[in-house]
């Protein structure tokens, strides 16, 4: 595009310049030049309306506005061109009237070194937007360039709708009113507006504190600190919420970096110094290894200080879990089972969660869950140390343990005790695997009639866990074999008081109470040496050899052979005899029959149980067996009853008759007892 001033000649421009200047001042009030006046002030004041609202200019400035019509922007060359648009886009120096004016200056001074292409001389001149008024234009009709817009940056900033100080006060006048929640409202408006503001911050803080959201009371503090990082208002605040989530230590690094530029009272540190003492002392008791109720204690005196809803810190709990452990008693181990899972549903991965549950599952003695707890907690986290422990403990006991058992039930009572033995050393602390070892290896040694072993063992187990039944019961198994029977009826009789429904007591006590009354008369297998599974040849040979040792021919000068060669003799006669070394060994010989009708009304004291006594059919048939036949007695070993009635026991041989078809009439046994 070409503009027409381009063609002229410096003469012919300075000749035309001289014309317009000269018919500006002779004449003034033309039509024609009136009309060109004021077209071009008014397109100028309209286009700067357009390009910014925000820069109008009085009449009297614009009416001052000197124009210089050879300083289009078109025609400049390019690197003055380029250097007034970068003046007016500049956002912090917005033209004005007089940057436009001064912009004429700087041209007119670079004109007078390398001066711009003349104009003609019937231009008028151009305005803002480079629209040159084409009226006084000389040659061809030219297409007008395009407007140069001005686009403001950045509009000044609005006022805003909220303000932040009213919601302030809004905010305190609620937080007076204990209407923590509208107050918190209140504080968010203000901080919406001035995010960055630590008074803001710290009075939110404050209400969400007193509402008992401590978390979100904690987010606000910090962001408080980081802004004014001396602030003590805020720091006193900040410390007081680490107290109450259960974080004293730090807590007490607040209040030193308080210390740094401000006196802290000790009655600001009491609550964090007391909180923080109470979990040393149940950290050092675990560590000690001392009683679980310390532990417990400590952490109860701990927990106390926490603000209210605030849940227990996940340390604590552990620590919690860890005494109930240590305690090994039933209770206890399910309050750690209690801990575990209350720890697993809020994250079912946690590797010390899982070994907590497993260790309370082994001291249960559920080794296989305990196993599988603690395979589970090392696919969570392989390098976790004691889940490797654990799982390699339970492994390596279990397997001692089942290696015990084997050689128990294969008779090789030696080597279970032996094995029973290294088991024991496996895991001192396992209470109840513990328990249960040495009872096994207690019945192994009542196998190898080492009682006081045995009793020994007992002690152990029942020392470990005072519930442990099985344990009594073997400790008063292990008396009786070892002669103390009457002692073996205490500790059965007390079982059965502690524990009635315990299945098989009154059978126990029973058995126990008759051996008891067979241990006070004489003892046959004692007086000829023999043990009580000696067989016929062994007990025919420990005869003959005390018969020759203690005749009463060869022991003319001693008065007790003769009673002893009699005692020997009849305890041959009983042992030869199966039948009577079996009522022998039974203690059948020894009950009245008179005590299994006790009860005076009728039938047996005791359904099945043959009396108070517990006496099973089994024996009444063999006490019954030893009478001789006749009208319904006992015939051949056996016995029948008849309509009729009568008295099971007969006498030897036949005694029962005729007479003893006669006992007690047609009812039969005292209390109606009848067999059809």
């Amino acid at each position: 595009m070409v503009l027409p001033g381009l063609f002229k000649t410096k003469k012919t421009s300075e000749a035309d310049a001289k014309k317009v200047s000269k018919s500006r001042d002779h004449r003034p009030n033309s039509p024609s030049r009136r009309s060109l006046s004021k077209s071009p002030t008014k397109s100028l004041k309209e286009s700067e309306s357009r390009r910014s609202p925000h820069r109008k200019l009085s009449s009297r400035s614009a009416s001052k506005t000197v124009l210089n019509f050879d300083t289009h922007p078109l025609n400049l060359p390019p690197e003055e061109r380029e250097r007034k648009r970068t003046a007016m886009s500049a956002p912090s120096d917005p033209p004005t009237p007089m940057e436009v004016e001064q912009d004429q200056d700087d041209d007119s001074s670079s004109a007078s070194s390398s001066p711009p292409p003349p104009r003609p001389a019937s231009a008028s001149y151009s305005d803002t937007n480079g629209n040159a008024n084409d009226t006084d234009m000389e040659g061809p009709t030219s297409p007008i360039p395009p407007p140069h817009r001005f686009k403001p940056t950045a509009s000044p900033p609005a006022n805003p709708a909220v303000d932040p100080e009213e919601c302030k006060a809004m905010g305190n006048k609620y937080f007076k009113n204990q209407d923590y929640v509208r107050a918190i409202a209140e504080y968010t408006k203000a901080l919406s507006v001035e995010p960055q503001s630590t008074t803001y911050l710290s009075n939110r803080a404050a209400a969400f504190m007193t509402a008992n959201r401590f978390e979100e009371a904690l987010a606000d503090s910090k962001q408080a600190q980081d802004l004014d990082p001396q602030n003590a208002k805020v720091l006193h605040r900040l410390a007081r919420i680490y107290v109450n989530l259960g974080r004293p230590s730090e807590a007490i690094d607040v209040l030193d970096q308080i210390a740094t530029f401000q006196t802290v009272t000790p009655g600001e540190r009491v609550a964090a110094a007391s909180m923080q003492t109470h979990v040393k002392q149940a950290e050092d008791a675990l560590r000690r290894g001392t009683t679980g109720s310390m532990v417990l204690h400590a952490l109860d005196q701990a927990e106390r200080g926490l603000g209210i809803g605030v849940e227990k810190p996940r340390k604590w709990q552990l620590m919690r879990g860890e005494a109930y452990l240590k305690m090994g008693n039933i209770n206890s181990l399910g309050d750690a089972q209690g801990v575990a899972m209350s720890l697993l549903r809020k994250n079912n991965k946690d590797p010390e969660a899982l070994v907590l549950r497993g260790r309370a599952l082994y001291a249960q003695g559920e080794n296989e869950k305990a196993l599988q707890h603690f395979r589970e907690a090392l696919n969570c986290d392989p390098d976790y140390k004691d889940g490797v422990k654990y799982l390699r403990l339970v492994q390596k006991l279990e397997r001692m343990k089942e290696e015990g058992n084997t050689a128990f039930k294969t008779g090789k009572y030696k080597q279970a005790v032996d094995l029973y033995g290294q088991a024991l050393e496996v895991d001192p602390t396992n209470k109840g695997i513990n328990s249960k070892l040495y009872q096994n290896r207690a019945l192994a040694s009542i196998r190898l009639k080492d009682y006081k072993s045995a009793i020994s063992d007992c002690d152990r187990a029942i020392a470990l866990d005072p519930t442990y039944i099985k344990a009594r019961k073997t400790r008063a198994r292990a008396l009786g074999e070892s002669g103390s029977w009457d002692e073996a009826v205490r500790e059965y009789k007390a079982i059965a008081e502690s524990n009635p429904s315990e299945p098989g007591i009154q059978k126990d006590v029973h058995n126990a109470e008759l051996e008891l009354k067979k241990s006070k008369r004489k003892d046959y297998y004692k007086l000829l040496g023999v043990e009580k599974d000696a067989s016929e040849n062994e007990i025919k040979k420990a005869y003959r050899k005390l018969a020759i040792v203690h005749h009463p021919d060869k022991n003319p000068d001693d008065e007790g052979a003769a009673e002893k060669f009699k005692e020997i003799g009849e305890a041959y006669e009983c042992l030869s005899d199966p039948q009577k070394r079996a009522r022998y060994d039974s203690g059948e010989d020894l009950i009245d029959p008179s005590e299994m009708f006790s009860q005076g009304g009728g039938g047996f004291p005791m359904g099945g149980g043959m009396g108070g006594m517990g006496i099973s059919p089994e024996m009444l048939f063999n006490m019954m067996g030893q009478g001789g036949g006749g009208g319904g007695g006992m015939g051949g070993g056996g016995f029948s009853f008849s309509t009729a009635g009568g008295s099971p026991f007969g006498g030897p041989g036949g005694a029962g008759g005729p007479r003893a078809g006669r006992s007690r009439g047609a009812g039969g046994f005292p209390g109606g007892f009848s067999f059809g």
